[in-house]
């Protein structure tokens, strides 16, 4: 017992290695997660398969929602993997400034990746518990907003939605159903790289020029 009967504070650098081994651990768990569901795509994707030979629309429209709810929710824990590494790797910068400062400091970001773990089920639990702990610590210092994003779909998600069913439809089909995928919109960085590619080819064009007048020059001095 330490002065006025309260208990000695977990023992800083302690608390930051338990942190990261529980992240760690939540990580793993994600990656099964992952391939659990990756199993059961291949599973409703060869089901499709089946349906699509015998003419059977609605079954397969039925499997390519089940496929895009899967694909849906491996990137939202692929997400959730990101925020957990973004977390472990505070937690090695905790370490580093324990060391020169002898305490654990704020960090915006541990903020910012709980704020968003704590609203997924499979680690709300784990979550909450240990943002408790890190505000204790002083690593944070707000209380985790834990309100669900709301699940009704708007006439916009919906339409999204059934172009995704189409697009999945024409992959597992070979084109048999669904509509063909409209080509992606070139984003900025293509369209700078394009740029540059046209500049850089007029500049090839305007030496290449160049350098046939310079011959011809000098043939015609030679001669």
């Amino acid at each position: 017992m330490g002065l006025f009967g309260r208990t000695p504070s977990k023992d800083p650098k302690e608390q930051v290695q338990e942190w990261t081994h529980k992240i760690r651990k939540e990580g793993n768990q994600l990656d099964r997660q992952i391939r659990s569901i990756q199993r059961e795509e291949e599973k409703v994707k060869r089901s499709l398969k089946q349906a699509a030979q015998k003419n059977d629309r609605d079954t397969c429209v039925i499997l390519a929602k089940e496929i895009v709810n899967a694909r849906k929710a491996i990137n939202r824990i692929y997400t959730s993997k990101a925020h957990l590494n973004s977390i472990q790797m505070q937690m090695k910068n905790q370490l580093s400034t324990l060391r020169v400062a002898g305490s654990l400091q704020k960090s915006t970001e541990v903020l910012q990746a709980m704020q968003s773990l704590v609203r997924y089920p499979e680690l709300a639990g784990i979550m909450r518990d240990m943002s408790k702990e890190m505000m204790k610590a002083g690593i944070i210092e707000e209380m985790l907003d834990e309100t669900m994003d709301s699940l009704e779909e708007s006439e916009e998600l919906e339409e999204e939605a059934s172009k995704e069913v189409d697009k999945v439809l024409w992959e597992i089909t070979d084109g048999k159903l669904g509509e063909a995928p409209l080509p992606p919109e070139a984003t900025p960085a293509d369209k700078a790289s394009a740029s540059a590619a046209r500049v850089e080819a007029e500049q090839d064009d305007e030496e290449g020029e160049e350098l046939q007048e310079m011959q011809s020059r000098l043939a015609s001095l030679r001669s």
